[in-house]
């Protein structure tokens, strides 16, 4: 059988497991850039959400004098509590003079 030379490949085991490193180091660099930036535009969506919820907060509380200042910090706060975000920041609107 001639075509049984043509896959007679001589490849030694040390260059399998090279290959097969470097797949695996491959996917650890991947994840290790990938599960970063999920953090990140977790972080921007949640802070938008926040800022929203805020707005509205603003656009109801003014009717009662009711105001909460609408900046990156108190955006984030509320993005990542959500509604306990929202309550903890009129705790300390009051607390806090």
């Amino acid at each position: 059988m001639w075509w049984f030379n043509l896959l007679a490949i001589d490849i030694q085991f040390s260059t399998i497991l090279a290959f097969a490193g470097g797949l695996v180091l491959l996917y650890l660099v991947g994840w290790l850039l990938l599960v970063p930036l999920k953090i990140v535009w977790r972080l921007i969506y949640n802070g938008i959400i926040g800022g929203v919820v805020l707005w509205l907060l603003n656009l109801i509380g003014s009717y009662f004098g009711f105001t909460l200042a609408i900046n990156p910090l108190t955006a984030l706060i509320v993005g990542f509590l959500g509604v306990p975000g929202v309550i903890l920041l009129v705790i300390l609107k009051f607390i806090l003079p």
